[in-house]
């Protein structure tokens, strides 16, 4: 029987995480590397990536990155193809590449519509079934963890958030993950989400400046969340601590969801 330690280690293991330059990409890839694991990162800019790899340095981590725009095919299977390149094979995947869009739902434009499927939720689709046929399946074992969002598991309160295209394409990742870890389990695959609510980043930033007491007073533990919130849970699906789980969501949210 293997100690609580053992079980959260990630040493040998390897991971891809998209949306990995920044925010909870970033502090994901900064968790898996801490408990061992020899990691990629991906996201759009060179520039970015860097600046991850970097901090990712600083702190005894050594990570490999991978520029790629994931709303392309071509560059979604090349991605897929150069990390198993440096990695040897992909153990953990984890999907948080994602945009959102701020509009009236009677004025949301189609195109920024298709902009925020095609990469919350068409993309998440390509990038896994990528990496679970090139080398998931093939070895038998896979943790695929997808970053949801609080806004999948419910509408936006009046007055607050207009971004229908966001909450739906969260709420479709979550009943991906489900359909996922139905059809992969056989395989020695885990698929779950987590559902993070509010964290300062990029994303939120212009929100948080309008609303951040707001929503802080709505969250039963009293506050958002904040660089490290993300990292246990993230660990826990990433390594045999959590072998028995699949298919579900996990909010990280202060308990938000729950009231």
């Amino acid at each position: 029987m293997r100690t609580t330690q053992e079980l959260f280690s990630l040493q040998g293991k390897t991971a891809l995480v998209t949306g990995g330059s920044r925010g909870l990409g970033l502090q994901m890839a900064l968790a898996l590397g801490e408990q061992g694991a020899k990691i990629v990162v991906s996201a759009r800019k060179q520039a970015d990536l860097d600046e991850a790899v970097a901090y990712l340095s600083q702190h005894g981590i050594s990570a490999h990155a991978i520029a790629a725009d994931l709303s392309q095919d071509e560059q979604a299977a090349q991605l897929v193809d150069d990390a198993i390149a440096h990695l040897g094979h992909i153990d953990i995947l984890i999907n948080n590449a994602g945009a959102s869009w701020g509009a009236p739902a009677e004025d949301h434009p189609v195109d920024a519509w298709d902009k925020v499927m095609d990469l919350n939720i068409r993309s998440i689709f390509v990038v896994s079934q990528l990496v679970g046929k090139r080398s998931m399946i093939p070895r038998g074992y896979g943790r695929i963890i997808n970053i949801a969002s609080i806004a999948g598991l419910a509408g936006n309160p009046p007055g607050t958030m207009q971004t229908i295209a966001y909450n739906t394409s969260k709420g479709a990742l979550v009943n991906f993950t489900r359909t996922l870890a139905g059809e992969w389990g056989r395989h020695g695959i885990t698929v779950n989400a987590l559902a993070p609510g509010f964290f300062p980043s990029k994303m939120t930033k212009g929100l948080l400046s309008q609303m951040g007491d707001q929503l802080t007073a709505h969250a039963p533990l009293n506050r958002l969340g904040d660089d490290e919130d993300l990292k246990g849970a993230a660990v826990l699906f990433a390594s045999d601590a959590g072998k028995h789980i699949t298919g579900q969501i996990l909010a990280v949210d202060g308990g938000v969801s729950a009231v």
